[in-house]
Protein backbone atom coordinates (compact mmCIF):
# COMPACT_ATOMS: atom_id res chain seq x y z
CA UNK A 1 0.00 0.00 0.00
CA UNK A 2 1.08 3.55 -0.57
CA UNK A 3 2.09 5.74 2.17
CA UNK A 4 0.06 8.81 2.96
CA UNK A 5 1.25 12.31 3.82
CA UNK A 6 2.08 11.10 7.61
CA UNK A 7 4.02 8.40 6.21
CA UNK A 8 6.14 10.67 4.15
CA UNK A 9 6.43 13.17 6.69
CA UNK A 10 8.58 10.81 8.83
CA UNK A 11 11.51 10.54 5.63
CA UNK A 12 14.70 13.20 5.46
CA UNK A 13 14.01 16.31 4.68
CA UNK A 14 16.30 18.21 3.17
CA UNK A 15 16.00 22.54 3.15
CA UNK A 16 14.45 24.10 0.38
CA UNK A 17 17.19 24.11 -2.81
CA UNK A 18 19.42 27.60 -2.29
CA UNK A 19 18.71 29.47 -5.42
CA UNK A 20 22.39 30.51 -5.59
CA UNK A 21 23.52 26.42 -6.28
CA UNK A 22 23.44 26.06 -9.81
CA UNK A 23 21.49 22.62 -10.91
CA UNK A 24 24.74 21.44 -11.90
CA UNK A 25 25.83 21.13 -8.48
CA UNK A 26 22.22 19.76 -6.80
CA UNK A 27 23.16 16.37 -6.04
CA UNK A 28 19.40 15.09 -5.93
CA UNK A 29 18.29 17.58 -8.87
CA UNK A 30 21.27 15.64 -11.03
CA UNK A 31 20.09 12.08 -10.07
CA UNK A 32 16.63 13.20 -11.35
CA UNK A 33 17.70 14.50 -14.14
CA UNK A 34 20.30 11.32 -15.20
CA UNK A 35 17.70 8.60 -14.40
CA UNK A 36 14.50 10.60 -16.15
CA UNK A 37 17.30 11.28 -19.73
CA UNK A 38 18.17 7.22 -19.41
CA UNK A 39 14.30 6.47 -19.28
CA UNK A 40 13.24 9.37 -21.85
CA UNK A 41 15.94 7.31 -24.08
CA UNK A 42 14.06 4.22 -23.44
CA UNK A 43 10.89 4.98 -23.85
CA UNK A 44 12.00 6.54 -27.27
CA UNK A 45 13.56 3.30 -28.39
CA UNK A 46 10.42 1.39 -27.72
CA UNK A 47 8.13 4.60 -28.40
CA UNK A 48 9.98 4.28 -32.34
CA UNK A 49 9.65 0.28 -32.01
CA UNK A 50 5.91 0.24 -31.13
CA UNK A 51 4.35 1.23 -34.50
CA UNK A 52 6.36 -0.58 -36.47
CA UNK A 53 6.03 -3.90 -34.72
CA UNK A 54 2.51 -3.17 -34.96
CA UNK A 55 2.45 -2.28 -39.13
CA UNK A 56 4.93 -5.58 -39.25
CA UNK A 57 2.08 -7.80 -37.31
CA UNK A 58 -0.92 -6.71 -38.55
CA UNK A 59 -0.41 -4.18 -41.99
CA UNK A 60 -2.81 -1.65 -40.57
CA UNK A 61 -2.35 1.99 -39.74
CA UNK A 62 -5.52 2.29 -38.01
CA UNK A 63 -4.16 -1.05 -35.42
CA UNK A 64 -1.07 1.09 -35.05
CA UNK A 65 -3.00 4.58 -34.10
CA UNK A 66 -5.07 2.62 -31.67
CA UNK A 67 -1.43 1.30 -29.95
CA UNK A 68 -0.89 4.96 -29.46
CA UNK A 69 -4.35 5.67 -28.68
CA UNK A 70 -4.37 3.29 -25.57
CA UNK A 71 -0.72 4.31 -24.53
CA UNK A 72 -2.52 7.88 -23.61
CA UNK A 73 -5.93 6.70 -23.10
CA UNK A 74 -5.75 6.37 -18.92
CA UNK A 75 -4.94 10.46 -18.82
CA UNK A 76 -8.42 10.81 -19.81
CA UNK A 77 -9.58 8.65 -17.01
CA UNK A 78 -7.31 8.68 -14.04
CA UNK A 79 -5.85 12.00 -14.44
CA UNK A 80 -8.07 13.90 -11.94
CA UNK A 81 -7.88 11.76 -8.93
CA UNK A 82 -4.38 10.49 -9.38
CA UNK A 83 -3.57 14.30 -8.68
CA UNK A 84 -5.38 14.48 -5.85
CA UNK A 85 -3.61 10.54 -4.66
CA UNK A 86 -0.50 12.12 -5.27
CA UNK A 87 -0.46 15.29 -3.03
CA UNK A 88 -1.61 12.05 -0.39
CA UNK A 89 1.54 10.19 -0.67
CA UNK A 90 4.78 9.71 -0.85
CA UNK A 91 5.61 11.09 -4.30
CA UNK A 92 9.10 9.67 -4.31
CA UNK A 93 7.60 5.92 -3.59
CA UNK A 94 4.78 6.22 -6.49
CA UNK A 95 7.68 6.92 -9.33
CA UNK A 96 9.40 3.96 -7.87
CA UNK A 97 6.85 1.10 -7.79
CA UNK A 98 5.57 3.36 -11.22
CA UNK A 99 9.34 2.77 -13.12
CA UNK A 100 9.21 -0.73 -11.51
CA UNK A 101 6.25 -1.69 -12.78
CA UNK A 102 7.09 -0.36 -16.20
CA UNK A 103 9.91 -2.34 -16.22
CA UNK A 104 7.76 -5.26 -15.78
CA UNK A 105 5.72 -4.57 -18.41
CA UNK A 106 7.95 -3.52 -21.01
CA UNK A 107 10.22 -6.93 -20.20
CA UNK A 108 7.00 -9.27 -21.01
CA UNK A 109 7.57 -8.56 -24.34
CA UNK A 110 10.92 -9.45 -24.92
CA UNK A 111 9.89 -12.81 -22.69
CA UNK A 112 6.92 -13.65 -24.85
CA UNK A 113 8.20 -13.05 -28.00
CA UNK A 114 11.65 -15.01 -27.26
CA UNK A 115 8.89 -18.22 -26.68
CA UNK A 116 6.58 -17.30 -29.45
CA UNK A 117 3.92 -16.30 -27.78
CA UNK A 118 3.60 -12.55 -28.36
CA UNK A 119 0.30 -11.71 -29.57
CA UNK A 120 -0.95 -8.05 -30.66
CA UNK A 121 -3.63 -8.11 -27.37
CA UNK A 122 -0.28 -8.50 -24.85
CA UNK A 123 1.24 -5.19 -27.00
CA UNK A 124 -2.34 -3.19 -26.42
CA UNK A 125 -1.84 -4.25 -22.86
CA UNK A 126 1.58 -3.25 -22.24
CA UNK A 127 0.77 -0.06 -24.67
CA UNK A 128 -2.06 0.42 -21.93
CA UNK A 129 -0.69 -0.38 -18.30
CA UNK A 130 2.68 1.67 -19.38
CA UNK A 131 0.56 4.59 -20.23
CA UNK A 132 -1.58 3.88 -16.81
CA UNK A 133 1.97 3.80 -14.92
CA UNK A 134 2.92 7.07 -16.57
CA UNK A 135 0.08 9.02 -15.26
CA UNK A 136 1.13 8.34 -11.51
CA UNK A 137 4.57 8.86 -12.26
CA UNK A 138 4.38 12.40 -14.30
CA UNK A 139 1.98 13.78 -12.13
CA UNK A 140 4.67 12.87 -8.88
CA UNK A 141 7.76 14.25 -11.13
CA UNK A 142 5.68 17.63 -11.76
CA UNK A 143 4.94 18.61 -8.71
CA UNK A 144 7.89 16.66 -6.85
CA UNK A 145 10.58 19.75 -9.04
CA UNK A 146 9.98 23.01 -7.03
CA UNK A 147 10.99 20.88 -4.49
CA UNK A 148 14.24 19.80 -5.76
CA UNK A 149 15.14 23.00 -7.30
CA UNK A 150 14.24 26.89 -6.24
CA UNK A 151 11.41 28.63 -7.39
CA UNK A 152 13.96 31.26 -9.42
CA UNK A 153 15.61 27.90 -11.59
CA UNK A 154 12.41 26.42 -12.65
CA UNK A 155 12.60 28.05 -16.29
CA UNK A 156 15.73 26.39 -16.35
CA UNK A 157 15.24 22.95 -15.19
CA UNK A 158 12.04 22.98 -17.66
CA UNK A 159 14.20 23.75 -20.21
CA UNK A 160 17.00 21.48 -18.95
CA UNK A 161 14.50 18.59 -18.95
CA UNK A 162 13.36 19.63 -22.70
CA UNK A 163 17.11 19.46 -23.92
CA UNK A 164 16.60 15.47 -22.10
CA UNK A 165 13.37 15.21 -24.51
CA UNK A 166 15.52 16.52 -27.15
CA UNK A 167 18.45 14.46 -26.79
CA UNK A 168 16.50 11.54 -26.14
CA UNK A 169 14.58 12.03 -29.41
CA UNK A 170 17.59 12.54 -31.56
CA UNK A 171 19.43 9.22 -30.32
CA UNK A 172 16.20 7.10 -29.51
CA UNK A 173 14.64 6.61 -32.84
CA UNK A 174 18.23 5.67 -34.80
CA UNK A 175 19.36 3.50 -32.07
CA UNK A 176 15.30 1.83 -31.79
CA UNK A 177 15.65 1.31 -35.76
CA UNK A 178 19.04 -0.29 -35.27
CA UNK A 179 17.73 -2.45 -32.75
CA UNK A 180 14.60 -3.14 -34.32
CA UNK A 181 16.40 -4.49 -37.21
CA UNK A 182 18.68 -6.28 -35.35
CA UNK A 183 15.91 -8.26 -33.17
CA UNK A 184 12.07 -6.93 -32.35
CA UNK A 185 12.57 -7.92 -28.99
CA UNK A 186 15.45 -5.39 -28.51
CA UNK A 187 13.99 -2.41 -28.47
CA UNK A 188 11.63 -3.57 -25.20
CA UNK A 189 14.58 -4.75 -23.81
CA UNK A 190 16.32 -1.75 -23.59
CA UNK A 191 13.04 0.63 -22.62
CA UNK A 192 12.55 -2.34 -19.54
CA UNK A 193 16.23 -2.04 -18.25
CA UNK A 194 15.99 2.20 -18.58
CA UNK A 195 13.26 1.96 -16.31
CA UNK A 196 15.34 -0.07 -13.72
CA UNK A 197 18.28 2.51 -13.89
CA UNK A 198 15.50 5.16 -13.08
CA UNK A 199 14.11 3.14 -9.87
CA UNK A 200 17.72 2.94 -8.85
CA UNK A 201 18.63 6.84 -9.14
CA UNK A 202 15.29 7.92 -7.47
CA UNK A 203 16.19 5.29 -4.21
CA UNK A 204 19.18 7.32 -3.97
CA UNK A 205 17.84 10.81 -3.82
CA UNK A 206 17.19 12.89 -0.45
CA UNK A 207 15.10 15.63 -0.89
CA UNK A 208 11.70 15.11 0.45
CA UNK A 209 9.29 15.72 -2.43
CA UNK A 210 6.53 17.21 -0.44
CA UNK A 211 6.67 19.79 2.56
CA UNK A 212 5.56 18.59 5.74
CA UNK A 213 1.95 18.88 6.07
CA UNK A 214 -0.68 17.51 8.42
CA UNK A 215 -2.41 14.69 6.88
CA UNK A 216 -6.55 15.67 6.88
CA UNK A 217 -8.93 12.76 6.00
CA UNK A 218 -11.24 14.48 3.85
CA UNK A 219 -13.21 12.38 0.60
CA UNK A 220 -11.21 12.20 -2.90
CA UNK A 221 -13.74 14.33 -4.81
CA UNK A 222 -13.41 17.36 -2.13
CA UNK A 223 -9.57 17.27 -2.79
CA UNK A 224 -10.56 17.01 -6.39
CA UNK A 225 -12.57 19.80 -6.19
CA UNK A 226 -10.05 22.04 -4.86
CA UNK A 227 -7.91 21.41 -7.87
CA UNK A 228 -10.63 22.38 -10.05
CA UNK A 229 -11.66 25.09 -8.50
CA UNK A 230 -8.05 26.75 -8.21
CA UNK A 231 -7.55 26.27 -12.32
CA UNK A 232 -10.94 27.06 -13.07
CA UNK A 233 -10.14 31.09 -10.99
CA UNK A 234 -7.21 30.99 -13.58
CA UNK A 235 -8.38 31.81 -16.73
CA UNK A 236 -5.18 32.11 -18.25
CA UNK A 237 -3.78 28.94 -17.26
CA UNK A 238 -6.97 27.47 -18.02
CA UNK A 239 -6.50 28.35 -21.65
CA UNK A 240 -3.32 27.55 -22.11
CA UNK A 241 -4.97 23.67 -20.60
CA UNK A 242 -7.08 23.92 -23.82
CA UNK A 243 -4.16 25.33 -26.09
CA UNK A 244 -2.02 22.60 -24.93
CA UNK A 245 -4.63 19.84 -25.44
CA UNK A 246 -5.00 20.93 -29.35
CA UNK A 247 -1.54 20.63 -29.94
CA UNK A 248 -1.69 17.37 -28.02
CA UNK A 249 -4.34 15.97 -30.36
CA UNK A 250 -2.12 17.06 -33.52
CA UNK A 251 0.75 16.02 -32.07
CA UNK A 252 -0.18 12.60 -30.96
CA UNK A 253 -0.03 11.59 -34.41
CA UNK A 254 2.28 13.04 -35.71
CA UNK A 255 5.21 10.23 -35.42
CA UNK A 256 2.70 7.33 -37.30
CA UNK A 257 2.16 10.18 -40.12
CA UNK A 258 5.53 10.74 -40.39
CA UNK A 259 6.44 7.02 -40.31
CA UNK A 260 3.68 6.63 -43.05
CA UNK A 261 5.53 9.32 -44.99
CA UNK A 262 9.47 7.73 -44.97
CA UNK A 263 8.19 4.03 -45.74
CA UNK A 264 5.95 5.47 -48.97
CA UNK A 265 8.86 7.20 -50.30
CA UNK A 266 11.26 3.78 -49.61
CA UNK A 267 12.97 4.48 -46.63
CA UNK A 268 14.18 1.05 -43.84
CA UNK A 269 13.44 1.38 -40.33
CA UNK A 270 17.27 3.10 -39.57
CA UNK A 271 16.49 5.87 -41.75
CA UNK A 272 13.17 6.23 -40.74
CA UNK A 273 15.25 6.88 -37.50
CA UNK A 274 17.34 9.17 -38.98
CA UNK A 275 13.89 11.51 -39.52
CA UNK A 276 13.24 12.16 -36.25
CA UNK A 277 17.00 12.45 -35.29
CA UNK A 278 16.62 15.37 -37.86
CA UNK A 279 13.64 16.66 -36.22
CA UNK A 280 15.28 15.96 -32.67
CA UNK A 281 18.35 18.23 -33.07
CA UNK A 282 15.74 21.05 -33.56
CA UNK A 283 14.26 19.76 -30.33
CA UNK A 284 17.72 20.44 -28.30
CA UNK A 285 18.28 23.44 -30.10
CA UNK A 286 14.51 24.97 -28.92
CA UNK A 287 15.11 23.65 -25.51
CA UNK A 288 18.53 25.26 -25.25
CA UNK A 289 17.56 28.98 -26.47
CA UNK A 290 14.16 28.59 -24.51
CA UNK A 291 14.99 29.97 -21.01
CA UNK A 292 16.98 32.49 -22.81
CA UNK A 293 14.67 33.48 -24.93
CA UNK A 294 11.56 33.52 -22.36
CA UNK A 295 13.82 35.82 -20.30
CA UNK A 296 13.35 38.46 -23.63
CA UNK A 297 10.18 38.54 -24.80
CA UNK A 298 6.96 38.43 -23.47
CA UNK A 299 4.65 35.54 -22.35
CA UNK A 300 2.31 36.39 -24.99
CA UNK A 301 4.26 36.98 -28.26
CA UNK A 302 6.17 33.57 -27.58
CA UNK A 303 2.82 31.38 -26.87
CA UNK A 304 1.85 33.34 -30.14
CA UNK A 305 4.50 33.25 -32.46
CA UNK A 306 5.34 29.62 -31.72
CA UNK A 307 1.99 28.38 -32.60
CA UNK A 308 1.60 30.32 -35.61
CA UNK A 309 5.21 28.66 -36.82
CA UNK A 310 3.81 25.48 -36.00
CA UNK A 311 0.87 26.29 -37.90
CA UNK A 312 2.64 27.19 -41.35
CA UNK A 313 5.51 24.45 -41.29
CA UNK A 314 3.00 21.89 -40.74
CA UNK A 315 1.77 21.38 -44.15
CA UNK A 316 4.89 21.14 -45.34
CA UNK A 317 5.28 17.35 -44.55
CA UNK A 318 2.81 17.08 -47.33
CA UNK A 319 5.48 18.19 -49.99
CA UNK A 320 8.72 17.28 -48.60
CA UNK A 321 9.87 15.21 -51.52
CA UNK A 322 12.26 12.91 -49.69
CA UNK A 323 12.90 11.30 -45.86
CA UNK A 324 15.86 14.32 -45.27
CA UNK A 325 13.47 17.15 -46.07
CA UNK A 326 10.34 15.52 -43.71
CA UNK A 327 13.45 15.84 -41.07
CA UNK A 328 13.82 19.42 -41.64
CA UNK A 329 9.97 20.06 -41.88
CA UNK A 330 10.19 18.43 -38.52
CA UNK A 331 13.38 20.42 -37.10
CA UNK A 332 11.40 23.62 -37.53
CA UNK A 333 8.67 22.59 -35.49
CA UNK A 334 10.63 20.71 -33.03
CA UNK A 335 12.68 23.55 -32.51
CA UNK A 336 9.98 26.23 -31.43
CA UNK A 337 7.56 23.11 -29.56
CA UNK A 338 10.01 23.50 -26.27
CA UNK A 339 9.75 26.77 -26.15
CA UNK A 340 6.28 27.45 -26.00
CA UNK A 341 6.75 24.07 -22.94
CA UNK A 342 9.22 26.12 -21.46
CA UNK A 343 7.10 29.13 -21.10
CA UNK A 344 3.82 27.80 -19.86
CA UNK A 345 5.53 24.80 -17.90
CA UNK A 346 7.54 27.32 -15.77
CA UNK A 347 4.63 30.26 -15.47
CA UNK A 348 2.14 27.21 -14.06
CA UNK A 349 4.73 25.44 -11.88
CA UNK A 350 5.26 29.20 -10.08
CA UNK A 351 1.97 30.06 -9.73
CA UNK A 352 0.55 26.96 -7.87
CA UNK A 353 1.06 25.98 -3.96
CA UNK A 354 2.65 23.29 -3.24
CA UNK A 355 -0.24 21.65 -1.98
CA UNK A 356 -2.03 21.96 -4.66
CA UNK A 357 0.63 20.80 -7.23
CA UNK A 358 -0.93 17.05 -7.90
CA UNK A 359 -4.44 18.15 -8.13
CA UNK A 360 -4.08 21.57 -10.63
CA UNK A 361 -1.63 19.81 -12.67
CA UNK A 362 -3.83 16.80 -12.74
CA UNK A 363 -6.66 19.05 -14.16
CA UNK A 364 -4.29 21.38 -16.51
CA UNK A 365 -2.82 17.72 -17.80
CA UNK A 366 -6.59 16.10 -18.11
CA UNK A 367 -7.62 19.46 -20.53
CA UNK A 368 -3.82 18.77 -22.24
CA UNK A 369 -3.79 14.97 -22.53
CA UNK A 370 -7.95 14.08 -22.66
CA UNK A 371 -7.89 14.54 -26.76
CA UNK A 372 -4.49 13.07 -26.95
CA UNK A 373 -6.07 9.33 -27.35
CA UNK A 374 -8.44 10.41 -30.30
CA UNK A 375 -5.70 11.87 -31.74
CA UNK A 376 -3.67 9.26 -32.28
CA UNK A 377 -6.48 7.19 -33.49
CA UNK A 378 -7.97 8.99 -35.73
CA UNK A 379 -4.11 9.88 -37.47
CA UNK A 380 -3.94 5.99 -37.95
CA UNK A 381 -8.04 6.30 -39.31
CA UNK A 382 -7.56 8.66 -41.58
CA UNK A 383 -4.08 6.86 -42.80
CA UNK A 384 -5.58 3.81 -43.38
CA UNK A 385 -9.12 5.07 -44.99
CA UNK A 386 -8.15 8.51 -46.59
CA UNK A 387 -4.49 8.95 -47.21
CA UNK A 388 -1.07 10.92 -45.94
CA UNK A 389 -2.42 13.78 -48.13
CA UNK A 390 -5.56 14.17 -46.30
CA UNK A 391 -4.73 13.33 -43.14
CA UNK A 392 -1.54 16.07 -43.10
CA UNK A 393 -4.30 18.27 -44.22
CA UNK A 394 -6.88 17.76 -41.72
CA UNK A 395 -4.39 18.64 -38.83
CA UNK A 396 -3.06 21.47 -40.67
CA UNK A 397 -6.82 23.13 -39.87
CA UNK A 398 -6.56 22.41 -36.51
CA UNK A 399 -3.29 23.57 -35.98
CA UNK A 400 -4.39 26.94 -37.27
CA UNK A 401 -7.57 26.43 -35.15
CA UNK A 402 -5.62 26.84 -32.46
CA UNK A 403 -2.79 29.52 -33.05
CA UNK A 404 -5.93 32.08 -34.03
CA UNK A 405 -7.69 31.19 -30.78
CA UNK A 406 -4.65 32.20 -28.11
CA UNK A 407 -4.05 34.67 -30.98
CA UNK A 408 -7.91 36.85 -30.16
CA UNK A 409 -7.76 35.42 -26.34
CA UNK A 410 -7.64 38.49 -23.85
CA UNK A 411 -6.06 36.95 -21.28
CA UNK A 412 -3.03 35.11 -23.50
CA UNK A 413 -2.31 38.79 -25.27
CA UNK A 414 -2.61 40.67 -21.99
CA UNK A 415 -0.71 37.95 -19.69
CA UNK A 416 1.62 39.74 -17.42
CA UNK A 417 5.50 39.22 -18.08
Amino acid sequence: MLPTQDDSSKAEFVSPPNPSVPLWRNRDYLLLWSGQTISNMGSKVSGFAFPLMVLFLTKSASQAGLVVALNSLPYLFLSLPVGALVDRWDRKRVMVLCDAGRALALGSIPVTYAIGHLTIVQIYLVALVEGTLFVFFNLAEVACLPQVVSKEQLPRAAGQNRVTEGTSSLIGPPLGGILYSASLLLPFLADAISYVVSVGSLILIRTAFQRERRAVQRKLRVEVAEGLSWLWHQPLIRFMACVTGGLNFIFAGGPLILIVLAQQQGASPPFIGLVFTIGAIGGILGSVVGPAIQKRFSFSSLVISTLWINALFWPLYIIAPNPLLLGAVNAVIAFVTPIYDVVQFSYRLALIPDALQGRVNSVFRLLAFGLQPLGGALAGVFLQRLGAFTTVLIFGICFIVVAAAATINPYVRHAAT
